[in-house]
């Protein structure tokens, strides 16, 4: 063989896998097979593990489709929430496997999946360098062995995994007692996750758990074995550079290693929204760029000295560990900035992939709707029982069943799930302040709290806002796949980022990646500003909407944060003028928008606190 083709892969930080780009999490079910869909072609994605009987029902399917016995775990199975998971994860790793291996023995020059494969991958990686000088050639001996050579070089995606740790409700048993601690969401869906076969991620969102966290050292494929190497990886998905480091302190105390921060935007982003005190991306970015090896060098010390004190191999050599960002990207010029200048790792698209059919999980008439949206459709809500900013879609058919039922006075949902149950106000036992029950008690005490009528108003709103997720967001997967829905509950709840305003129709799996790398753009006509200034406007938004909630005159502590959240977005325009001349071809319009967002900024009043 010639010694081109026994060259190694130039990978970024040892990453396995030929591509840049991951799919990060997208709700309860529009992930939920995503890897199976993916992951032959070498893109990671990545699955909630949170909902047990949609998993399960996943399972059947997956089960059935492939040609494989179905044994159900059913609620009366001991620990069946995490042997749920352990056993779809186990069926979806066999299935990619067996995918991997029949793009392997496929054909060339046939249009097949290997082809795929390979012609998707970005232009300056080695492969597809390799690839395409093979295409070229005419049948020959050397042709053959190219050929060989791409065989041998493909890896499947990772197949990842997503814990929200603040979804940790308590389980009971069937006669109303609580079950002990290791049966929470949170620790069962972890114990499901580290029990299955699989050699990949566990992305861990939403802040941070102490008991979660704590309970990661009861596994051990989540420490290093003889030659240093670690079986399942911990993501941290965080917002800032402080909460980064001050969450994997913790864990490499534990002598658990952080493979990778995942940095996301703290409003343009789908989901869950966890806004930062006006911290904006790129200054975050710039500080991660800036103490990435300062970073390291303590985390490495630490985690060693943790591994030892256990009894346990530290690492020998140095693990990798990836830096990454998602939200809200939308060109392959911003994408090429944010893997250039400030040396990520790769980067994550979600939203854009809910107008990809064949990876993502959309019910036909969700899609057309996404697929014609306009920008006034996406919006922040209040809609999570959680209690944290929600990305909305107005033209969802979750959005008119909580109209209907407040039309009828029947506001709120049916609660049968009850992930999000967390509310004690009426209750012993906490119940989701999205649920009929909860919704039904607080009225009535609105009611008798005999507010003035634009107080009561706002106070009404805020309680019917809330909406049921465990439902909506699993909704369209069993829509699309024709499963059974339990008690009829078939009204899609989805969370697409602002970002997916800018793109219009529906789309292939090659017509994105080949967008994302710049071979083709998929944008629509709408003006779209850098995803700088997007945030950015997001942010004083933001703003604006906590200083009209704030009470006035405005206590010292809550003078005390709209007034720092002001002085950081005023220090991010600052940044990014500091930034226009890498910026290039976006420079001249974000400057005019710079100058306009500071004056709106600067117009913002925040009175002076209560003395």
């Amino acid at each position: 063989m010639p010694h081109l083709y026994r060259l190694s892969i130039p990978l970024k930080m040892n990453n396995v896998t030929p591509h840049s780009v991951h799919i990060p999490v997208l709700g309860l079910a529009y992930s939920i097979d995503t890897p199976v869909n993916v992951a032959h072609f070498g893109i990671s994605s990545v699955m909630s593990i949170i909902e047990d009987e949609l998993i399960e029902k996943m399972r059947m399917y997956y089960s059935v489709k492939t040609g494989r016995s179905y044994i159900p775990i059913t609620t009366a199975d001991e620990d069946h929430r995490a042997k749920r998971i352990t056993a779809y994860l186990n069926l979806v790793h066999q299935i990619v496997i067996n995918q991997t291996e029949m793009l392997r023995k496929e054909a060339f020059g046939k249009n097949s999946n290997i082809d795929k494969y390979f012609s998707m991958l970005p232009e300056d990686n080695h492969l597809k360098k390799v690839y395409t000088r093979m295409v070229a050639m005419k049948e020959c001996s050397e042709k053959e062995i190219m050929q060989d050579y791409l065989r041998s070089k493909i890896v499947a995606g990772s197949v990842d995994v997503n814990i929200m740790a603040k979804a940790d409700r308590n389980n009971y048993a069937k006669d109303g007692t609580e079950l002990p601690l290791g049966f929470s969401d949170a620790l069962s869906a972890l114990r499901g996750y580290a029990n299955s076969q699989l050699s990949s991620s566990l992305v861990l969102s939403a802040g941070y758990n102490p008991r979660l966290y704590n309970y990661l050292e009861n596994f051990p494929d989540f420490f290093p074995d003889a030659n240093g190497h670690l079986k399942k990886q911990i993501i941290l998905k965080v917002s800032d550079y402080r909460s980064a480091l001050i969450q994997a302190r913790l864990l490499t105390k534990k002598g658990v290693w952080v493979s990778e921060f995942r940095i996301e935007s703290g409003l343009n982003c789908g989901g869950h929204a966890f806004a930062t005190e006006g911290y904006l991306l790129g200054p975050i970015l710039q500080e991660f760029k800036e103490k990435r090896q300062e970073l390291f060098t303590e985390l490495y010390g630490a985690v060693n000295n943790a591994l030892l004190a256990k009894g346990l191999t530290a690492f020998t050599q140095q693990p990798t560990m990836r830096i990454t960002v998602q939200g809200g990207i939308g060109t392959a010029e911003e994408n090429k900035f944010l893997m250039d200048y400030y040396q990520m790792d790769g980067t994550g698209w979600g939203s854009p992939f809910l107008l990809v059919p064949e990876t993502t999980n959309v019910d036909n008439i969700t899609l057309q709707e996404l697929a014609t949206a306009k920008k006034e459709d996406f919006f922040l809500s209040d809609a999570s029982p959680l209690g944290v900013p929600f990305n909305n879609f107005r033209k969802s058919t979750s959005q008119d069943q909580q109209l209907e039922r407040i039309g009828k006075g029947r506001p709120g949902s049916p609660c049968y799930k009850k992930y999000l149950a967390f509310n004690t106000e009426f209750t012993d036992k906490p119940i989701c302040t999205a649920s009929r029950e909860y919704q039904n008690y607080k009225l009535k005490q609105l009611l008798e709290e005999d507010l003035p009528t634009h107080e009561f108003d706002q106070a009404y709103q805020k309680v019917i806002e809330k909406e049921c997720l465990c439902e909506g967001l699993g909704a369209a997967v069993l829509i699309k796949d024709n499963i059974n829905i339990a008690h009829n509950l078939s009204a899609v709840a989805i969370c697409p980022g602002p970002n997916l305003a800018y793109f219009s129709g529906i789309f292939s799996l090659s017509d994105m990646i080949s967008h994302i790398y710049g071979r083709i753009n998929i944008l629509n006509s709408l003006y779209r500003p850098h995803m700088f200034i997007n945030e950015l406007v997001m942010y004083i938004d933001y703003l604006q909407k906590e200083i009209r909630n704030t009470p006035q005159p405005a206590s010292v502590k809550q003078n005390r944060y709209l007034q720092n959240f002001k002085t950081n977005l005023m220090s991010g325009v600052a940044y990014y003028r500091s930034l226009l001349a890498q910026l290039k071809q976006a420079a001249a319009t974000m400057e005019q928008e710079l100058n306009e967002l500071e004056q709106k900024l600067m117009e913002l009043c925040i009175t002076a606190p209560a003395v």
